[in-house]
């Protein structure tokens, strides 16, 4: 008789990792090591630290350095991650950033730059992921990275707000065309999180407090908050789940 566990085992999959160096998408690339896999860390910065977690757990590692703001950057990404695995089963598209400024100050280049990680290279990256998994006629998982501005929206951060939106509809699309050949696509929407890119609003005492006041669950999330929802929606566990944007926020949009 199986065990409704085991469906939550990654066991001979591999999964790509963007943004794994660090914060959110390292914890995610260790969740999913925990549960069996193995990691190709992607990340402008050296990852070494996630490969040797990894590499602790039992996994094989692989890290890739590139700057996924650059599209020319994505099919080397994808030939690299070959070379350590012929199949590629799990993405998880967590790289991303964010720039705070006043909507009328706002500049071109920020826009540009935000735009480039958090939406273009989630969609050309999934595009050249879903091209490897159709070739091999294999089932696959894309986990995006979406936000609590994929349903709000936000002050001083209007391309993060925008990208992070169209990171919701992505997701939509991609299991709406893709959810019949095998190939799953959800999104996870952490709340508000102790990463570096939250750290500004956490120096503001009264911003912190202001939103402290606002979650249930009364403390920001960390990366062991996602573990669970990441590993589920890798897994055979969410096969009939499709499109649909999952908030780890400790109860902020309950509110």
């Amino acid at each position: 008789m199986s065990s409704i566990l085991a469906s939550f085992k990654l066991d001979g999959k591999t999964a790509l990792v963007t943004g794994a160096a660090r914060g959110l998408g390292q914890g995610m690339a260790l969740a999913l090591a925990e549960a069996g896999a193995d990691i190709v860390a992607v990340d402008i910065l050296p990852a070494d630290d996630t490969k040797k977690q990894v590499e602790a757990l039992g996994r094989k590692c692989a890290t890739v350095v590139g700057n996924l703001g650059d599209r020319a950057a994505i099919p080397v990404v994808i030939a690299e991650a070959k070379k350590f695995s012929a199949h590629l089963d799990i993405l998880v598209n967590c790289a991303g950033i964010i720039r705070r400024e006043d909507f009328d100050k706002f500049t071109a280049k920020d826009w540009d730059d935000v735009m480039g990680i958090n939406i273009d290279a989630v969609f050309f990256l999934s595009q050249q992921f879903v091209r490897e998994a159709l070739a091999r006629q294999g089932t696959a998982k894309i986990i995006n990275i979406a936000s609590m501005l994929s349903f709000q929206g936000g002050i001083r951060v209007p391309s993060y707000t925008a990208s992070k939106s169209a990171v919701q509809g992505l997701t939509r699309l991609i299991a709406s065309e893709m959810g019949g050949k095998g190939i799953n696509c959800n999104a996870i929407a952490p709340g508000y999180m102790a990463t570096d890119n939250t750290a500004p609003l956490r120096a503001d005492a009264d911003r912190s407090a202001s939103i402290l006041a606002r979650i249930p669950a009364g403390r920001w999330g960390t990366p062991d908050d996602l573990k669970g929802a990441v590993v589920f929606l890798a897994s055979p566990a969410s096969d009939y789940v499709n499109g649909y944007t999952v908030a780890v926020d400790g109860g902020w949009l309950a509110r």
